[in-house]
Order: C-alpha cells, then structure tokens, then sequence
C-alpha cells in the first residue's frame, strides 16, 4: 500500500489523467485592453485613438501600419485610413503613479488606471463600462451617461446623438453590433458621394448649354429661337476674325481707313506719341543710317 517513509500515493498520482485547457488570466487580458496598444501591444501614451470597434491604439503604431500594411493585423484590419480612427479627449487620474520598475518590495496595483470618467470619477481600468463620443472624442462612463441623462458632452459642451456612443472594449455582442453599425455608416457615406458627384456633373452640363456657342466669320450658327433671342449682333458688331480657329472678334478701329490722328476722341498727347503727329513732322531728322550687315 505505501511507498518508503509511510507516504500513501494519490489516485491522481497513479493515474493519468487529461490535462485541463489552459484558461486565460482574465486580470492580464484586462490589462492588455486597457492599458496597451491593441496593434503594437506598447504601452497606451498620448495621442490615444480608437475605431469604429471601440478598440485603443497608439496613433504612431497605426500610422506604421497604414504605412507599412504587412503584415496584415487581424485587429486593425478594418481601418483604411486615418478618417477611421478618432482622437479620444481623456480624463487624467490624478491619484495615480507611475513606477517605473517592480522589485518585488511592495504591492503593486495593476488595476490602477492613468485615466478616470470626469463626471463620476471612476478608473479606466476594465471593471466598469466606458464609452467615448464620436462628434468630440470625450471618453466618459456609461454610468455618467444614464444617470446624468442629456444631449450634450458633459465634458466639452458638444451635442450628439444615440449613434454617437461607442463602448470601449465591449464584449463580443457589442463589438459585433458595432460592426454592423460600421457597415451602414460606410454605405452612406459611398452614397452620399455618388449624389454629389451627379449633382456636380448636372451643374458643369447645365452651365455649358447655358453658353453661347463660339461666334466664326461674324455670322451666328443656327439654335432654337430662345437662344436666338438672348444672343444678338448688329452688323456693326460684326467684323472679321483673324483666325477661324480663335473666337475674338476685331474691333472697328482695326479697319485700314483708320487714322489716329483724325479720330477727334483722341487726345492731342495721346497723338503726339505718333510719327503722322504735326509736332513730330517737324523735328529735325539724321543724316545718316545704319544697315544691317547681313542685308546687301
């Protein structure tokens, strides 16, 4: 029956039995949501971001991702850009200190957060509900929102909605609720650039049939007596153009009947400037020219 000394040998001792799975430190797994970065698992410092998901991450880690993009993480697989993440406003804890090291000496809290709910004052630190504000970033806990019910932050004053509220770190129900919600988000904003995109193209067709079409050797193309009616030139208007391919018409003046020095609108120092001028015709003139070598 025993074994030398005495011992009596357990049934567990002389029988194999299965192993249990390995269960998961829930303190540790709180720790890791609450106070790490869910891409690089570094610790959460300033500036803090969260999705669509409610999940927390270093604002450096995801711009490397998004730079980067291998590999893929599972966790941040959703976020295409830095429209998809919000820069969350927290409450600083002011009881709480930072250690830098654990020599075993003392007990340390690890269910002490850096931040706290600014109306209620409870920890971030995975034991109650948080949600933040998707119109400002406001972090607050839930508990502040039900019992202090209202349509405005109770932190910055900003007004929102029902579909505003993300839970922070929710449960598998909630994170997949707030899929869901992100989905239908994405497909309005899809059509919302469809509409604008048909409203702008409606707007460029419309302004050009409001144009009047280009006017060639001084003669209108024919178009619908509307268009007709709103475009009329008289024959002293029309002149001839210099080119087909260009639309600027010649003024009167340019015609070879023209005089500067007979046009009686003109000013006499505006005339002056010309050599048909009485004063310029006067003027004493060289008496000798310079050729250009090249001409013969």
């Amino acid at each position: 029956m025993g074994c030398d000394g005495g011992t009596i040998p357990r049934r567990d001792e002389l029988v194999r039995v299965k192993k249990r799975p390995e269960q998961i430190d829930k303190d540790a797994e709180t720790v890791a949501k609450w106070q790490h970065c869910a891409i690089s698992q570094e610790k959460l410092c300033p500036p803090i971001v969260s999705c669509d998901l409610g999940r927390l991450y270093n604002k450096e880690a995801v711009i490397e991702y998004l730079i980067k993009k291998e590999p893929i993480c599972e966790v941040a697989k959703h976020i295409r850009s830095l429209k998809d993440i919000i820069e969350i406003n927290l409450t600083e804890n002011s009881g709480y200190k930072q250690k830098l090291a654990d020599k075993g000496d003392e007990y340390v809290d690890r269910q002490a957060s850096r931040y706290i709910c600014p109306v209620v004052g409870l920890e971030m630190n995975g034991k109650h509900k948080f949600c933040y504000l998707r119109q400002c970033g406001c972090v607050l806990s839930e508990r502040a929102l039900k019992e202090v019910k209202s349509e405005v932050c109770h932190k910055c004053g900003t007004k929102f909605t029902e579909e505003d509220i993300i839970v922070i770190n929710g449960n598998d129900e909630e994170v997949a609720g707030l899929y869901e919600k992100m989905k239908e988000k994405r497909l309005k904003q899809k059509a919302e650039k469809k509409t604008k995109k048909r409203k702008s193209e409606n707007i460029v067709v419309k302004s050009e049939e409001k144009k009047p079409k280009s006017i060639i050797d001084g003669s209108i193309p024919s178009t619908s007596s509307q268009q007709n009616e709103s475009i009329k030139i008289t024959e002293k208007e029309k002149v001839n153009v210099v080119k087909p391919s260009t639309k600027w018409i010649l003024p009167n003046t340019a015609k070879s009947n023209y005089s500067v020095a007979k046009d009686p609108k003109m000013s006499e120092t505006y005339k002056s400037i010309f050599t048909s001028h009485k004063s310029a015709q006067n003027k004493p003139q060289a008496h000798w020219v310079t050729h250009n070598p090249l001409y013969y």
